[in-house]
């Protein structure tokens, strides 16, 4: 039953992150760890987003900036080794809440300034943009569509950002599984539900693809910003115990 949830889970999400620029794990990494548990998550995780990005490189192939990709990725690697290690010694799930509020402010800072840019990208900035990114990923599963804000700022739209994230993150994922096997992080459950959740991104994506050809620019852009602002939202709600506000809540609800 397990496996047949992730893989029905897994092509939706597929197929919702493409039209919104990326995103999937907002819908699979509260699955697994309901399913499976929360040290289950990075690798099964990031072996489903191997298979699933693996698919859209393919797909998408043309459409990828390689000028962003060669900056992008020395910083990626070495931060999806040092993000991998660091999970199998510490776990730092709460570092979700930083990236929530990241992408809501800049979402907000997008609205208030009607800019068709949230921040002043050069081409150069993705080699740190690239380490940060895959370090924390590496410790908690996934960032969510942070690198959203960036693509953006950067002119990317459409069939250029999702294909030029797909290259990017399929050779990050990559990276983080060897590292994960390295350290006796993946073990053969975990590998056979990450191998399904890849395999079953399949029929999402390519309807995802067909679907985002009939988007306009604007259409596309309106729904990744506003699936930023959701993610962003979840991520801070998922870690509401570090403010204590869950027993807040509970507490106002006994009175």
């Amino acid at each position: 039953m397990t496996f047949i949830v992730l893989s029905f889970a897994s092509s939706v999400a597929w197929f919702f992150s493409t039209l919104a620029g990326g995103g999937s794990p907002l819908i699979l990494i509260p699955l697994v760890n309901f399913l499976l548990s929360s040290t289950a998550v990075p690798p099964i995780i990031t072996l489903g987003m191997l298979g699933g990005n693996a698919q859209r490189a393919w797909l998408y192939w043309r459409d990828n900036d390689w000028q962003v990709t060669a900056w992008f990725l020395p910083g990626a690697i070495a931060g999806a080794i040092l993000g991998a290690y660091t999970f199998t010694h510490i776990h730092l799930e709460w570092m979700q809440i930083f990236i929530g509020l990241f992408l809501i402010l800049s979402v907000i800072n997008y609205a208030s300034s009607k800019k068709e840019s949230i921040f002043n990208m050069k081409t150069w900035y993705f080699l740190p943009l690239g380490f940060l990114k895959s370090f924390v990923s590496g410790m908690i599963g996934s960032t969510g569509p942070v690198l959203n804000s960036f693509f953006l700022s950067y002119g990317l739209e459409k069939e250029e950002m999702v294909g030029t994230k797909a290259v990017n993150l399929t050779v990050v994922h990559l990276v983080k599984i060897i590292t994960y096997i390295s350290f006796g992080a993946m073990t053969p459950e975990y590998f056979g539900y990450g191998l399904i959740i890849g395999i079953a991104a399949f029929p999402g994506n390519l309807l995802g693809q067909y679907v985002l050809s009939k988007m306009s620019d604007k259409q596309f852009r309106q729904v990744v910003l506003t699936f930023m602002a959701i993610t962003g939202v979840l991520m801070v709600w998922q870690q509401r115990q570090v403010f204590g506000i869950g027993d807040l809540i509970l507490g106002i609800g006994n009175l």
